[in-house]
């Protein structure tokens, strides 16, 4: 039997779960509801399609002001076998301990003014793949040598060479394993000189500071085997420049930061005098390889703008949109004549409840 005091306490909670009556929580607030006609609308879509026209245009014409060369080496033909191309002679297992040099000849139509930054461009080359990506550790990296979790299936290997005290591979992983060791000499026709290559400030700042260490001494890395597919020591990477060895090697730092996409260029020199127009030899020392990939090898040689290199998306994204937004005006503005000025969005969407 319910007592007063219990029917006291069940009417105060009732009352608790009620909202209280204030426009507020009743939802009598004034709003404000816009009536959007098509002619109201005209100015809108006018302005949009204008201002993306005009930053589209900047930005495709920065753009293509940026010079731009691809040179494709990958089929050059050897020096050493006239016969046979460098892609061939990388195929033949007969010839695995035996460099390749190749020379391709190309034409830059006009000069390439300011800092000219040349890359290695590779196709098919899919360095997204999980387990490529996963394999490295990032504690070796950082300089403690003895650190190879993770890095399967190219953590350890046999020891066969007099002097090695670990079978710890330095630098251990499949991204490091596949380092690309194509080299390049560029020579100017016209003037018979080599072009001047810089190695330095290719890699992210980040990256040298942080994220790549070697140790106190280079020489803890003799104590190490190095990585199967390599031709030499990660001590001997930079013959002309001792700092730009071990871990904070920067093409080797460029080559661990992977590439999101299949087709991918890396920066791997910088030419700070620019380039004449004029005839070129590239020399290459052909070590990559890309057929059992079926993939293609160019060197790509460029200037930059304010907006980096040629990549005309973002430019051609504002002016599709920009076009899209005046067609939309002049559809409305048609529209809005035929009809006599009275048609307007509020009224279709209520005839259509």
């Amino acid at each position: 039997m319910a007592t007063e005091d219990d029917e006291y306490w069940e009417s105060q909670h009732k009352k608790s779960n009620r909202p209280d009556d204030t426009a507020f929580k009743q939802q009598r607030l004034r709003a404000w509801k816009p009536l959007i006609t098509v002619k109201s609308t005209i100015p809108l879509f006018a302005i949009v399609g204008v201002v993306f026209l005009i930053v589209g245009g900047v930005l495709y014409g920065s753009v293509n002001s940026v010079k731009e060369i691809q040179v494709d080496y990958t089929h050059c033909m050897s020096v050493q076998e006239p016969n046979m191309t460098c892609a061939e002679f990388r195929s033949n297992f007969s010839f695995a301990n035996k460099a390749c040099h190749c020379r391709v000849n190309f034409t830059l139509p006009v000069r390439y003014p300011g800092t000219v930054f040349m890359y290695y461009k590779l196709t098919n080359f899919f360095q997204n793949h999980r387990q490529y990506i996963k394999s490295r550790n990032n504690e070796q990296l950082r300089g403690d040598l003895d650190q190879n979790e993770g890095c399967d299936p190219i953590k350890t290997a046999n020891i066969t060479r007099t002097g090695f005290t670990n079978n710890v591979v330095v630098p251990c992983g499949l991204v490091a394993n596949s380092l690309f060791n194509d080299s390049f000499s560029l020579l100017s026709l016209k003037s018979n000189m080599n072009i001047s290559l810089s190695r330095r400030n290719i890699a992210w700042a980040s990256d040298q500071n942080t994220k790549f260490r070697n140790p106190t001494d280079l020489s803890e890395f003799a104590d190490y085997k190095q990585p199967p597919n390599w031709q030499k020591p990660i001590t001997e990477l930079d013959p002309n420049d001792t700092e730009n060895n071990g871990f904070q090697n920067e093409d080797f730092i460029v080559w661990m930061r992977t590439a999101a996409l299949p087709t991918f260029r890396k920066l791997h020199r910088r030419i700070t005098e620019g380039l004449e127009s004029g005839g070129y030899e590239l020399i290459v020392d052909y070590n990559f390889p890309t057929s059992a990939f079926g993939g293609q090898k160019f060197v790509v040689l460029s200037t930059i703008s304010w907006l980096g290199g040629r990549n005309s998306f973002l430019g051609i994204a504002y002016l599709t949109v920009g076009s899209i937004s005046l067609a939309v005006a002049l559809c409305f503005l048609a529209l809005n004549s035929l009809s006599g000025g009275v048609v307007h969005i509020g009224t279709v969407l209520s005839t259509t409840k």
